[in-house]
């Protein structure tokens, strides 16, 4: 796979490697079946499934959603700015949550469930108040249906992006209209933006990562919850800071 050439704001001209997703997704299907401990001759055992209503299956679907989001506004953002740290940043979250997504997809393959649960709200696995995200704003984002799908319009539980079931935002998803403005938004203003809206989902994120950490059962699942509140939470840390040097802040 090669890289494609791609012309971005003012003229200039982006290079991108075409195959660089689709190539996490593969590491990532090898790396599941690593930890899992399989030799790929057979199933699981039956006592290692989880239940197609269980908080392992609903994470891994549920998560895989939110991160597909996180790596279209990531490849988004690159189109829109020259700032080198920005996009550094943006290559980094969309090459790790592409990778992860493919671990806990191939996960469900593994488990023999279903990737989408089109009848199940998102975030049922966690219980009661899950659906709301940690910071709150006036268009719709951070779990409330607003001015539409996020994810470019998918819907039902599609794990290509959107909303996971019942039309109804997860913690921290942006709203249509908000991947719309990032997409038509350039330098600064596009840098901040994403920004915004990157650290309003990373917290939903981590919301639904902790989560996991209280209510999954499979322990490679758990770690890896574990692993996306730290990283998660440092670039948080990391995004605030960028939003300060161009005198702005986070949305809530």
């Amino acid at each position: 796979m090669g890289a494609v050439a791609r012309t971005g704001p003012g003229g200039r001209t982006l290079w991108f490697a075409a195959g660089a997703v689709a190539l996490a997704l593969l590491f990532a299907g090898w790396a599941t079946v690593t930890a899992l401990g399989r030799d790929g001759a057979g199933p699981p055992a039956a006592s290692a499934v989880p239940a197609a209503d269980s908080a392992d299956a609903g994470f891994a679907r549920d998560m895989s959603v939110h991160h597909q989001q996180a790596v279209e506004m990531s490849f988004a953002v690159r189109d829109r700015t020259d700032d080198e740290e920005v996009r550094r940043l943006a290559y980094d979250i969309a090459n790790t949550q592409a990778n992860q997504r493919g671990m806990m997809l191939g996960w469900l393959d593994l488990w023999g469930l279903p990737k989408a649960a089109p009848d199940r709200e998102p975030m049922a696995w966690m219980g009661g108040g899950h659906g709301t995200a940690p910071r709150g704003g006036g268009d719709g984002h951070g779990g409330h249906t607003g001015d539409g799908a996020a994810g470019g319009g998918h819907t039902g539980g599609s794990p290509e992006g959107g909303t996971a079931g019942g039309g109804a935002l997860m913690p921290g998803m942006a709203t249509r209209a908000e991947l719309e403005r990032l997409r038509a938004a350039d330098g600064v203003v596009a840098e901040v933006l994403y920004l915004q809206l990157m650290i309003d989902h990373h917290e939903g994120g981590v919301t639904m990562a902790r989560g996991c950490v209280d209510a999954c059962r499979v322990d490679v699942q758990r770690g890896l919850a574990r692993g996306m509140v730290d990283a998660q939470q440092s670039e948080i840390d990391l995004m605030t800071d960028l939003l300060a040097a161009r005198g702005a802040r986070p949305r809530g």
